[in-house]
């Protein structure tokens, strides 16, 4: 008899995202007049950039030529892509890494659920609160989180409230974890830290022997010039931090699938008699064993993100969502309503009036607006009392959903 994976078991009934959709589907069959403006689900509009649409077709020709056909690609990914990443994303912040140090993947969702392969079950965690669903619900299902509690928190979990109390700044953590997460720019809250504040962190990590996971997946929607794009850009991080990443918002890749996750060969984690083992050839062999790679049209798209075409048609399209943000955040504000993010992030963080709910307030503006949003409390027990709005909607959309807003708060 097979037995199943218990911990499986102890997930909540639904993925937040698939629960939003039903109750927004339900609404559709019972007002079906109603147009629905999404403003929850962070998935991109703006159509990909033309430069990556112009270099998948010539990948595409590649294919169909017995001279340029590519079969199985490195699982690690093509030398022509983790070049430009290097030169890139991290030569011009004074970061020196290795090709070898760096794994393209299909995402950084995929990558963030499973680099927790390369560490024992027992190991405790901090998360920042309220967090991205993914890496709690990936713990839990290796047994890692514990137990849930009465309050909603699991027990080998460590939370650090990141509120409007504490500016969205978690405090360090008062004892000693194992393996950290942290995203930043911040998703749900939109919020950042300095370069000071990254560096509490990375010291704590040193100090302790921690192990980061750092999420960078918005770094390229940093407007503001103190704010690190990379926990590289921190001195030791090297030895502590695996840093993860995602071509999905910044090109658009939500559905066309490519990201990379960066493990330098100085970060290590402890076998049970203390030896010091590296992670980089760990999940290399993880990759290798359990990971086909990215295809060769997709990475040929990505390589074209960095030439210069592309990268003034990102830049084009970050600006266009982050004028949405600048829009959603002004518009709401303007209602005195209290805001957060939108500066150096896609996401528009938005207390509920009148100390309502998270669903509550997401209840009354899907049914009073016909707008969807994200309830705060799916994130973690500090969102209660928000919803999150994403700016990736298109212009005239984010317009009239404030218009809708503004009728029913």
């Amino acid at each position: 008899m097979a037995l199943v994976n218990e911990h499986f078991l102890k997930l909540p009934g639904n993925y937040l995202f698939s629960d939003i959709a039903k109750r927004v589907n339900s609404f559709k069959v019972t007002h079906p007049r109603q147009q629905v403006i999404s403003l929850g689900i962070g998935d991109v509009t703006q159509p990909l950039p033309p430069a990556c649409i112009e270099a998948m077709h010539r990948a595409v020709d590649d294919m169909a030529d017995a001279r340029t056909f590519r079969g199985y690609g490195p699982e690690q990914g093509y030398d022509f892509l983790i070049e430009a990443i290097l030169k890139h994303d991290f030569q011009p912040r004074g970061i020196s890494l290795s090709p070898s140090e760096v794994f393209i993947s299909d995402g950084a969702k995929s990558d963030t659920g499973n680099i927790g392969e390369l560490l024992r079950w027992d190991n405790s965690m901090g998360i920042t609160d309220p967090v991205y669903p993914v890496y709690v619900d990936s713990n839990i299902m290796c047994g890692r989180s514990g137990t849930l509690d009465d309050s909603g928190k699991w027990s080998n979990v460590t939370y650090l409230p990141a509120t409007e109390a504490n500016g969205f700044v978690p405090d360090i953590p008062d004892h000693r974890v194992d393996l950290l997460y942290l995203c930043y720019p911040n998703n749900p809250t939109g919020t950042t830290l300095t370069h000071e504040q990254l560096k509490r962190w990375v010291d704590y990590a040193l100090a302790n022997d921690t192990l980061i996971v750092f999420d960078a997946a918005y770094e390229a929607y940093i407007t503001e010039p103190d704010v690190p794009h990379s926990i590289y850009e921190i001195r030791g991080a090297k030895k502590v931090a695996i840093e993860i990443r995602s071509f999905s918002k910044t090109a658009g890749f939500t559905g066309v699938r490519c990201g990379y996750t960066v493990i330098p060969k100085e970060v290590t984690a402890a076998d049970i008699e203390g030896r010091r083992i590296p992670l980089n050839p760990l999940w290399n062999r993880r990759q290798c064993t359990k990971f086909n790679g990215t295809s060769y049209i997709t990475q040929r798209g990505a390589e074209a993100v960095y030439s210069p075409e592309g990268q003034a048609q990102v830049r084009a399209t970050i600006d266009y969502y982050m004028a949405n943000a600048r829009l959603l955040r002004e518009g709401l504000s303007a209602m005195d309503l209290t805001v957060y993010g939108g500066v150096n992030a896609p996401y528009i963080w938005l207390k509920a009036p009148g100390g309502a709910t998270s669903w509550r307030l997401f209840d009354r503006l899907l049914y009073e607006a016909g707008v969807v949003t994200t309830p705060g409390v799916g994130f973690g027990p500090s969102g209660e009392g928000y919803v999150r709005l994403t700016a990736f909607g298109r212009r005239e959309d984010c317009e009239e959903a404030l218009h809708r807003i503004r009728t029913c708060l």
